[in-house]
């Protein structure tokens, strides 16, 4: 069974049971790309921007009170996900979002149409445009709700870097005490403990959740009332100045109305800032999953200094093989991030004049960064930064065996000494202390000082108590 609805260009069919319309059927038909609808989080946001209108319009007396109950009614049932099945239009869309904003502005007339006693289809008892949309334009709603998409997730991916970052510092005490061989270009360098490598890690981690918190500022700043190119044309003053606050007050978000909305209708780059920080989050999450990786390789051919929580069976023809599937999960998203981070960047850079056409790519990119990453954080510290262990006997027996401890001896011997000491020790496979006494270079005593794990993992010369 179908209705047929008309507009500008014709008419075209509709099923009688689907609550869009004529608009979402054109999209649906012309933007056949990847099979998934836009994101949920942007067609809730935009619901939650109609709601606002419809609840300052009716106030104001633009509006029935009829009219903007059916809306607010069909909102409210909207915003509870049960009906997502009919924001039918592509994700990857044309047109700056108008597509998405006529499909939610459809659903939401239909929806009310029936709570009034109508039939879908029956505009004359409320209408897409008319009514939902009054005072609207795609231009002013879609930014909006990016941003009423965009920043709950924000909250939210600070929150897990800030557990992230608590896991890697519970892993800096546990350690604080391990010495482990240090490397700089895969080679062996000078000793650290354990517990600064994650205490380093921590640092990095403590940078991204503060920056994460502080994007929402950038946020906050919305252009609703502008209409089409940010004058505000055909929208009366009184609605203009109510509507910012009335979406405040729903939304539960510190939202702003800008003083010069013309920028936030063809401007976006303050989603580049955003998405510029999620690389920056991503970087160090691939680079510290990637250490977790190659400090547990092995455990016979490999560095297997630290044991990564086993959580799958990792071969169809290797028995009892185990492999680092969370931090190459993470690492895996951190690069989608990345990747993502180019498509918002493109897509900003490609605006024109007073718009931007491409508001949908760049929506879909962040949210989708926002979405798996703060997923991502949250399993790598919950299955496996958590359950890491540091092999303190591995990680001691690299160390002697490396020879590196004779950098904290060229001091009292020189470089070039050092480094004959440092060659005889790693072609013995011996420790350096056995060297260092058979060759009578130094004492017990002497040896105990300089090479004790404290002295050799802290600023100063390694057996002076002060070097000032």
């Amino acid at each position: 069974m179908f209705r047929v609805e008309s507009d500008a260009l014709g008419s075209e069919t509709v099923p009688s049971g689907a609550y869009y319309g004529i608009h979402a059927v054109r999209a649906r038909d012309n933007f056949t790309v990847s099979g998934r609808p836009v994101n949920p989080r942007i067609t809730r946001a935009i619901v939650m921007v109609k709601k606002a209108a419809a609840k300052v319009n009716g106030r104001q007396g633009n509006i029935s009170e009829q009219v903007a109950s059916g809306i607010l009614s069909a909102c409210d049932e909207l915003l509870q996900g049960q009906m997502d099945q009919h924001f039918i239009v592509d994700a990857y869309q044309g047109g700056a979002g108008t597509s998405t904003n006529m499909n939610v502005n459809e659903v939401i007339a239909n929806l009310a149409i029936e709570k009034l006693g109508g039939h879908k289809g029956d505009y004359r008892l409320v209408h897409p445009i008319d009514h939902v949309n009054l005072y609207q334009s795609t231009n002013d709603v879609y930014p909006t709700a990016m941003r009423i998409a965009m920043i709950p997730l924000l909250r939210s991916l600070s929150e897990e870097f800030a557990s992230l970052q608590e896991a890697l510092q519970e892993k800096e005490r546990e350690y604080a005490d391990v010495l482990r061989l240090g490397r700089t270009e895969l080679m062996d360098a000078l000793p650290i403990m354990a517990g600064q490598s994650f205490g380093a890690y921590a640092k990095a981690i403590a940078r991204d959740r503060w920056r994460l918190y502080k994007a929402e500022e950038r946020l906050r700043e919305i252009n609703l009332g502008g209409t089409a190119v940010g004058t505000g044309m055909n929208a009366p003053l009184a609605y203009i100045y109510a509507i910012a606050e009335e979406l405040r007050e729903l939304s539960g978000m510190g939202l702003c109305r800008s003083d010069f909305p013309m920028d936030g209708t063809q401007n976006m780059d303050v989603f580049v800032e955003v998405s510029g920080l999620l690389k920056a989050a991503a970087v160090n999450l691939l680079k510290i999953s990637g250490d977790f990786r190659l400090l547990n390789s092995g455990p016979s051919g490999g560095i297997a200094e630290y044991i990564l929580p086993p959580m799958q069976v990792g071969s169809s023809i290797l028995p009892g093989k185990m492999n680092p599937v969370i931090a190459e999960m993470a690492g895996s998203v951190a690069m989608k991030v990345i990747s993502n981070d180019t498509a918002v960047t493109l897509a900003a850079a490609s605006g024109q004049l007073e718009l931007n056409a491409f508001a949908p790519l760049i929506a879909e990119s962040l949210l989708e960064s926002l979405e798996i990453l703060t997923e991502a954080v949250r399993l790598f510290h919950e299955r496996c930064v958590r359950g890491l262990k540091v092999d303190t006997a591995h990680c001691l027996e690299h160390l002697e065996r490396s020879g590196v401890m004779a950098a904290a001896a060229v001091t009292y011997l020189g470089y070039d000494a050092a480094a004959e000491l440092a060659k005889s020790a790693a072609a013995s496979d011996r420790p350096l202390k056995e060297i260092l006494l058979e060759q009578g270079l130094m004492t017990k005593k002497q040896i105990d000082a300089i090479l004790h794990p404290l002295q050799v993992t802290k600023p100063g010369i390694p057996g002076r108590s002060s070097d000032l």
